[in-house]
């Protein structure tokens, strides 16, 4: 297999690296980016050997730094390439990638035609120095853009490694908006994955009682209906919300603390929220396919 592989800078860079999972979805405001943060969190945590990768290609919206706690961090250039970010310090088993550490201050906007889009996302794949890694998750922007014409394109001679993962929510335009992100795959042949319903409910913290905030069970219909294996659904979990969006709160008030001790606290505290458990099962989905074609 590997020997019918077209080598390019991106096939040289990535050989090492034995899944991508793209997270996509039809619309923006599904929590995708939530998503694609407690996947490569709980990829990294399914195994005690594992190492994962996160690229955040959300060029104009990069969120990725800020919810893993890594905002202000610089990317420092090697003689082999750009070095990823690593949200777990000396254990090097969670590396991160986003044009949100190459901005001078994280609320400047990125204003770029799609050439230099392209030219940002074939650099972040070819340039950056992945290493071995069990997963490379990537966090695409809402809807079928440019930039997801770009990554398919340059990520063509690893083809056989891609597959993905689709994010929607209950209510019926997310859905429908899914469908096209459905579409897309389809005639693309990027194999699917499955499909996550988030913000399935709202757990109330005091009395745990569930109100269907944006109704239920659609995207399990959808999954269902599509012939896509359903991943599961996700409730608001104010918890989680809690710690991605204080994640850079964290960070900041623990400058000059161990690295080591600071990504592990991240998957320490994401494991006691109520959300942590629902996607370990997901995760398991997730896994045991890709580890079968292995």
């Amino acid at each position: 297999m590997a020997s019918s592989i077209q080598e390019t800078p991106v096939s040289r860079r990535l050989k090492n690296v034995k899944h991508i999972i793209i997270v996509c979805s039809g619309k923006g405001g599904v929590g995708k980016s939530s998503v694609s943060t407690q996947l490569a969190l709980s990829l990294r945590g399914s195994s005690p050997t594992n190492k994962v990768g996160i690229l955040d290609i959300d060029l104009t919206g990069p969120s990725i730094p800020r919810m893993l706690g890594l905002d202000g961090h610089p990317v420092h250039q090697s003689s082999d390439g750009w070095v990823p970010v690593y949200a777990d310090g000396e254990e090097r088993r969670l590396c991160c990638m986003s044009v949100g550490f190459l901005l001078k201050k994280k609320e400047d906007s990125v204003v770029w035609r799609g050439p230099k889009k392209n030219g940002m996302i074939r650099q972040f794949l070819s340039d950056v120095r992945w290493g071995d890694l069990d997963y490379l998750v990537i966090d695409t922007p809402p809807g079928t853009s440019d930039e997801h014409l770009s990554l398919l394109e340059h990520l063509a001679p690893v083809h056989s490694k891609l597959s993905a993962v689709i994010v929607t929510t209950p209510q019926a335009v997310a859905l429908l908006d899914a469908m096209k992100c459905l579409s897309f795959t389809r005639a693309t042949n990027l194999p699917v994955l499955g499909l996550i319903e988030n913000m399935s409910g709202y757990v109330c913290p005091c009395c745990g009682e569930v109100s269907n905030v944006f109704s239920t069970g659609g995207g399990e219909e959808m999954a269902k209906r599509e012939g896509l294996k359903f991943l599961g659904s996700l409730p608001v979990d104010t918890e989680l919300v809690t710690l991605l969006d204080a994640a850079e709160g964290d960070h900041s008030s623990n400058a000059g603390v161990d690295e080591s001790t600071k990504g592990f606290g991240l998957w320490e505290r994401y494991q006691k929220t109520p959300t942590a458990p629902l996607f370990s099962k997901i995760v398991e989905k997730i896994e045991v396919p890709l580890r079968a074609e292995s």
